[in-house]
């Protein structure tokens, strides 16, 4: 008869119980998963169903050959363009915030962001001027969103201000607005600049001068 050390058995249940917990939580990821691809390929029927019914009322032939994979293309388009609704700060922050000793000024200029206009569903888009090293993951977070050009720039820069509790955060949107452009007084040199100032910023007259000078500087 062969006998075993009680640590021995204990290792071996340890590590049986530790495969077995293992495999349980990969295999409910799995599920949660498979679970979320059904939901999102559900949501794309949909649209795609929805864009059909909208070329159809609007005269058009969807069977005709330059139309059968429009409603399609379109769906898949607006799920990317709105991807931003499915993402959070926390995801793009993750654990990439470092200490580091530095008390001045740190702008990322000429971040190109693309929006879609909340009220006709038509894109948006320019630049951001905004500080710190992520901040163009968080642009891209809230301008893939059905927005206004300036609660954008106000959740740029509250995300900002809860993910890295800097001493303060300024955020300048330049962008065009093709519901300008293609309608309405349709100028096509137009731009609308908002602003939005937090912190050290909004109180101290002097850095903010300091910041809108090397902003909105060409």
């Amino acid at each position: 008869m062969e006998y075993h050390h009680a640590s021995d058995m204990n290792g071996v249940v340890s590590e049986y119980l530790n495969m077995h917990i293992e495999s349980k939580h990969n295999g409910s990821s799995r599920e949660v998963k498979d679970s979320k691809e059904a939901a999102d390929a559900n949501k794309l029927t949909l649209i795609e169903k929805a864009y059909s019914t909208m070329l159809s009322e609007l005269g058009e032939d969807v069977d005709r050959e330059g139309l059968l994979c429009t409603p399609l293309r379109a769906a898949k388009a607006m799920q990317f363009l709105t991807k931003g609704y499915k993402e959070t700060t926390q995801d793009i922050m993750n654990d990439a915030i470092f200490d580091e000793n530095h008390d001045e000024m740190v702008i990322v200029k000429d971040i190109d962001l693309f929006s879609l206009c909340e009220h006709h569903l038509v894109p948006f888009f320019g630049i951001c001027v905004i500080l710190f090293l992520l901040s163009f993951r968080i642009v891209e977070i809230y301008s893939r969103r059905l927005q206004v050009q300036e609660r954008l720039t106000k959740q740029i820069a509250s995300a900002i201000t809860e993910a890295l509790e800097p001493a303060g955060v300024a955020v300048v949107i330049e962008a065009v607005h093709m519901c300008m452009v293609m309608r309405g007084v349709q100028k096509m040199n137009a731009s609308t600049v908002t602003s939005v100032m937090l912190g050290g910023f909004h109180d101290n007259p002097k850095t903010r001068r300091e910041f809108l000078a090397l902003a909105l500087k060409k």
